[in-house]
């Protein structure tokens, strides 16, 4: 049974500069960081120059370990539902790589001084549920005294190495499917400047991925990815780069939260997605699609849904790959 979290002197979202996986280093400026700095290792079956989700490691016996790690600053002003929602964004990644959670371990930063232990406890409790639902075990962590508090998982599962979801194994011909609908960006952005309340944005951060994961094995699938800080957009642009191909986007299909687009037309865009539309614009061929409309599909999401190039049952086709063009995206 849940139990309503403690109150904050001030609303959490008010102690961080940026909320959730909007708060990322931009795709841009991390890709120039990392290059070169991943690999070495030949049974590393993924997590490599493309950047994937998880890290992905053949262990022999037809195993390979999963292992990912995720946190963010307060993305809602309840310190359980954050909780639940940082775990489940943290979860994702192995999800989005076709993996089984299995163990989990806490990344907490708390202002010891500013904000009651009590409060800090909330979202470990969070995260804790959250995990279970997964059926995985949390055992412990790390924590910091931090000015800003930080919160996720460091997470260790197990796939099949010969069923995989990879950025890389998209091909041309096949549809593309997205599992949950977009626009929690710039619905968390109205959240943190108002303290307006979205249970259906809340929900939806916390649902986790684990059966459109399992359907998009089961229906064959090989190419996914989750939709998080970089928005659509940008995680799309990653797979298509390192599939080779050219991702077309039909954008009257793709789905939006309720009270998005006037949250875009009342000014509350988080700066990451403006970046996110400033790094994918240079390689998009956008047909007639206005400004308001890239700023949603460029939307700078915190646990989103995963991206699977196949058919979902109950996900909608959002468009489809095809081959390399002169850009990599095109929005229609």
């Amino acid at each position: 049974m849940r139990v309503t979290s403690l109150a904050p002197a001030a609303r959490l979202t008010q102690y961080a500069h940026g909320g959730g996986c909007a708060c990322k280093i931009p795709p841009g400026v991390l890709e120039r960081v990392v290059t070169g700095l991943t690999g070495g290792d030949d049974a590393l079956l993924v997590g490599g120059p493309d950047g994937d989700d998880a890290a992905v490691l053949r262990i022999g016996g037809g195993r390979a370990v999963v292992s990912t790690a995720d946190f963010f600053t307060p993305v809602v002003d309840d310190a359980y539902d954050w909780g639940r929602i940082a775990a489940a964004d943290a979860l994702s990644d192995v999800y989005a790589v076709g993996g089984e959670p299995l163990m989990a371990v806490n990344l907490l930063g708390w202002p010891v001084d500013a904000l009651p232990a009590e409060l800090a406890r909330e979202v470990l409790r969070g995260g804790r549920d959250a995990a279970a639902l997964a059926g995985c075990a949390i055992a412990g962590g790390h924590s910091i005294d931090d000015p800003e508090p930080k919160y996720g998982l460091a997470v260790t599962g197990l796939a099949d190495p010969d069923r995989l979801l990879r950025l890389d194994a998209g091909r041309s011909g096949v549809p593309l499917s997205l599992t949950k609908p977009l626009g929690l960006g710039v619905l968390n952005a109205r959240h943190k400047a108002t303290g307006e309340v979205f249970p259906e944005a809340v929900e939806t951060m916390a649902a986790l991925n684990a059966g459109a994961a399992v359907a998009a094995l089961e229906r064959g699938a090989a190419c996914a990815t989750d939709v998080s800080g970089f928005g659509l957009l940008g995680h799309l642009y990653k797979v298509a780069r390192a599939s080779g191909v050219t991702a077309v986007v039909d954008a009257a299909a793709v789905p939006y939260l309720d009270g998005a687009r006037a949250a875009v037309r009342d000014g509350f865009v988080p700066g990451a997605t403006r970046r996110n539309l400033a790094w994918v614009s240079p390689h998009t061929d956008f047909r007639r699609i206005g400004e308001e409309e890239r700023l949603l599909l460029a939307d700078a999401q915190t646990s989103g849904g995963l991206l699977v190039a196949g058919e979902v049952p109950g996900a909608p086709v959002i468009g489809e790959l095809v081959p390399r063009e002169r850009r990599t995206l095109v929005v229609r």
